[in-house]
């Protein structure tokens, strides 16, 4: 007897549409075939051990499971359950009658229990797209599948829970959620705000110019100055994810099994803050498995590196493209994958390895050597993609005390909402340009270009700081954000000047002088 049932390979974010094709005959043989990796190979006893523990057998029959398209590379334990029910339907256990609408995924424990599974969300998106009328998933993840409408999602707890669905033994509701009702209820909720941050208002400036344009930063202080403090905040002021944004990013999420159970939607931005210690496929993604690394987890969001010159210099260098083209595509032997990448890069670091170059409150014991082989571990290349560099002082103890609570971020998110929609409606003809810091050359001489006061103004200051040519658009469109804020149409000298003021680290002695 022949039975069909269908599940999803999941490379990336794309998924396949998978048959599992179930034949048995006289015999008393298994074969699994279809370019199957271990852990498929092995739910043959996954699945024997689920049906002896809940009073089943498998069939004493020639066995043969095809996993078409033979030629496409399938992985993971999430064929157990599709496999399991195809011969449970065979052997006329299940009936088969409606086997054809339903797309099943999910992994067994030996007591028949469903386990978890990445990438229940791109799975339930391919089976609305190839028409199927529901989908079966471990309880765990109905949540994230439950998002995609016009389909019906049902979580189940064991594989005892199938064959009663399949045989209508047992009614099952299928899960319901309000997608956009989930979606803003926990938008605006966050733990850390800017009122908790104490002095540091020019700090809290160049973070607000960064996240009204999109712009990348570091920030280089002593230990205890705040960076981290206020790195951590970063999200709270940036404009709130739309629907679609948020989709994308629970998305990598899932393939990267990185959602919690009672979690439907990523509503906020991310921000991931992986140790310097992190490697290379960490960082960029890959493994075996095609996972996302952490500039893909970080699409939408913010990416921190504190100590950025602990780093590894081969391991930064990963930063490179994805800075540039938003997408990071990873070549293995077995796959290739493309993520997608688009983050704020916010570093920090301190100006030599003691910590304490230029901190009038501590004596730096580093020699001018020393210092500057530590600075040099950013390369240049690196630092050209970083817009906005900030120094940092920490807060004398007397004054620390005695001031008021900061600004909140829910008045500073409002400026940059502003100025976001500002390049919105700018931008609105270019696709894939949505801020300040995405513009190329072209766009900068027509939406950036300075009056003959502020040329003569930034020639100056190129030549008296010694400023590297790289950092002329980087200016420019950071003076173009700042306009924005001020809600000026044009970019005028007082703009200028606060950008030139927010590139330091391209100074042409900054290796020998430090900050």
């Amino acid at each position: 007897m022949l039975v069909k049932t269908y599940c999803a390979a999941v490379n990336g974010l794309e998924v396949n549409t998978v048959t599992v094709e179930v034949s048995m005959s006289k015999g008393v043989n298994f074969h699994l075939t279809g370019l199957a990796d271990t852990a498929v190979k092995e739910s043959y006893d996954r699945i024997k051990a689920a049906l002896v523990n809940n009073d089943l057998k498998m069939p004493v029959m020639e066995i043969t499971i095809n996993l078409a398209p033979a030629d496409l590379r399938k992985e993971g334990s999430s064929y157990d359950l599709p496999v399991a029910v195809g011969i449970l339907a065979a052997s006329e256990k299940i009936e088969a009658e409606h086997l054809h609408e339903y797309m099943i995924v999910g992994e067994l424990g030996l007591d028949g229990k469903l386990q978890p599974i990445r990438g229940a969300l791109p799975i339930a998106i391919r089976a609305r797209a190839e028409k199927f009328r529901g989908l079966i998933v471990p309880r765990q993840n109905v949540r994230e599948a439950a998002v995609v409408n016009n389909l019906d999602v049902y979580g189940m707890d064991s594989l005892m829970d199938v064959i009663q669905f399949f045989n209508g033994s047992q009614q099952y509701e299928p899960t319901v959620i309000d997608t956009r009702r989930e979606f803003y209820e926990h938008q605006y909720h966050y733990d850390l705000d800017f009122a908790d941050v104490r002095g540091q208002e020019n700090v809290k400036r160049a973070l607000e110019v960064a996240a009204a344009g999109g712009h990348n930063l570091i920030m280089i202080g002593p230990p205890g100055s705040g960076k981290s403090m206020m790195a951590k905040r970063l999200p709270s002021i940036l404009p709130p994810l739309s629907l679609s944004e948020s989709l994308e990013t629970t998305q990598i999420h899932s393939v990267a099994g990185k959602l919690g159970r009672d979690i439907s939607l990523i509503s906020q931005r991310p921000f991931r803050s992986p140790h310097h210690t992190i490697s290379p496929v960490g960082l960029a993604g890959g493994t075996n498995n095609a996972k996302p690394g952490e500039v893909s987890l970080a699409h939408n969001g913010v990416l921190f590196l504190d100590e950025l010159t602990e780093f590894n210099r081969s391991t930064l260098e990963i930063l490179r493209q994805p800075l540039e083209d938003r997408k990071i595509v990873i070549t293995r032997a077995q796959y290739t994958v493309e993520f997608p990448c688009s983050f704020m890069l916010v570093a920090s670091m301190n100006p030599c390895p003691c910590g304490y170059y230029g901190d009038p409150l501590h004596k730096c014991v580093c020699t001018p050597g020393q210092i500057a082989r530590y600075l040099s571990k950013i390369s240049g290349p690196l630092l050209d993609r970083i817009d906005i560099h900030c120094e940092i002082q920490a807060v004398p103890f007397v004054q620390l005390s005695q001031m008021k609570p900061g600004e909140p971020s829910s008045v500073i998110r409002e400026r940059v909402i502003r100025a976001r929609r500002i390049q919105e409606e700018r931008f609105r003809d270019y696709k894939g340009i949505h801020c300040n810091a995405q513009m190329t050359e072209r766009m900068l001489h027509e939406y950036a270009e300075p009056d003959a006061a502020s040329l003569d103004m930034l020639r100056m200051a190129m030549e008296k700081l010694s400023l590297s040519a790289r950092a002329y658009s980087r200016i420019l469109k950071v003076a173009r954000t700042i306009a924005d804020i001020a809600g000026s149409e044009k970019v005028e000298s007082i703009h200028i000047a606060e950008a030139i003021g927010y590139r330091n680290l391209d100074r042409g002695d900054w290796a020998e002088r430090g900050i």
